[in-house]
């Protein structure tokens, strides 16, 4: 049978205190002694300075006002006046969409008096001395919300709860407006 070899005493002591000795503190970084110049620290190139960053350039000018355009959104905003069209504002959307030079935005109190207003424009628009047709109309079935397009101005037509839903006025905030009364 195999027997352990025994290990002496004086081995197995030392071996405890090794394991068990207290960590050494960490001290803060080495105090130069006198009289020893430290290591000569590496040459970098100075640092660039940042070219200046040229102005913004100012904002493209709004494009010529189109007159005709302009007299168009006002004469749909008197003939939906004509049938008692509440808080009618017309928004100069030159330069911000691509669709239409003005935005006509009108409110009715019920879906009846919504799709009479579109009527009376679109009637009232066809019999003057240049007869002038929507290009598309959407809603008039409805009458919750209806759109006339007469290319260069754009009219919305809202029942009150609709409006307020979708708060035309609210995203095109930034538009110059002109409000009718």
């Amino acid at each position: 049978m195999a027997t352990k070899k025994k290990t002496p005493a004086s081995k197995k002591a030392k071996a405890k205190s090794a394991t068990r000795a207290p960590a050494r503190k960490k001290t803060a970084a080495k105090k130069a002694k006198p009289g020893v110049r430290p290591p000569p620290r590496k040459k970098t190139a100075a640092a660039r300075k940042k070219a200046p960053k040229p102005a913004a350039p100012p904002a493209p000018p709004k494009p010529a006002e189109n007159a005709k355009a302009r007299e168009l959104a006002r004469r749909i905003g008197n003939l939906l006046l004509d049938k008692k069209a509440t808080d009618v504002v017309i928004l100069d959307m030159r330069g911000m969409t691509s669709y239409a030079d003005y935005i006509v935005i009108a409110s009715g109190e019920s879906d009846r008096q919504v799709s009479a207003m579109a009527e009376n424009v679109q009637v009232q628009l066809k019999q003057e001395a240049q007869p002038l047709r929507p290009i598309s109309t959407e809603g008039l079935e409805t009458g919750q919300w209806v759109l006339l397009d007469y290319d260069d101005v754009v009219a919305h037509l809202f029942n009150g709860e609709v409006r307020a839903f979708y708060d035309l006025d609210g995203l095109w905030a930034d538009a110059p407006r002109e409000k009718l009364s």
